[in-house]
């Protein structure tokens, strides 16, 4: 397997053992916000799951062919949205999205042929590779949990 390919697949599986491993954290935890001002760690692992299931729905299925990438969502909304779902939500359920959701991804990323990894693509102004914008998908999910952990004091 090309290691740019391995590198991300991995991650990915690490975050799933992250995100399992609060399910041991008590309500009060999950629920409040990791700073004043802050998203909570439901919130924090909640907004992640949309925009995994958008890079797997609206970017994956396009970038290798010649039909324009989907409009990406608002960013704000979406966080918004996600951020009030979680709140809605379980802990349980809010994993389990994360979980669900983050297994698909990494389904789809094994079905990804080698060669693609080093191919270049469009993103509005933007060129990249299919590991350069995994890599700054990975750093996003690095920032949070290292928030997470900091909070916790994991």
């Amino acid at each position: 397997m090309y290691d740019h390919k391995h590198q991300i697949i991995s991650h990915y599986e690490r975050s799933i053992v992250f995100v399992e491993s609060l399910a041991d954290i008590t309500e009060e935890q999950w629920r409040t916000p990791i700073e004043p001002g802050k998203w909570s760690v439901a919130e924090i692992i909640g907004h992640l799951t949309p925009w995994d299931a958008f890079v797997l729905n609206q970017r994956l299925p396009f970038l290798f062919t010649k039909e324009s990438l989907p409009k990406g969502p608002d960013v704000e909304e979406m966080n918004t949205n996600a951020a009030r779902n979680s709140r809605a939500q379980s802990k349980e359920e809010t994993i389990a999205d994360f979980i669900h959701q983050r297994r698909q991804l990494i389904d789809a990323l094994y079905q990804i042929v080698d060669q693609q990894w080093q191919q270049s693509f469009t993103i509005g102004a933007s060129e990249l590779t299919l590991h350069r914008y995994f890599a700054s998908l990975v750093e996003h999910d690095l920032h949070h949990f290292s928030q997470v952990r900091k909070y916790l004091r994991m």
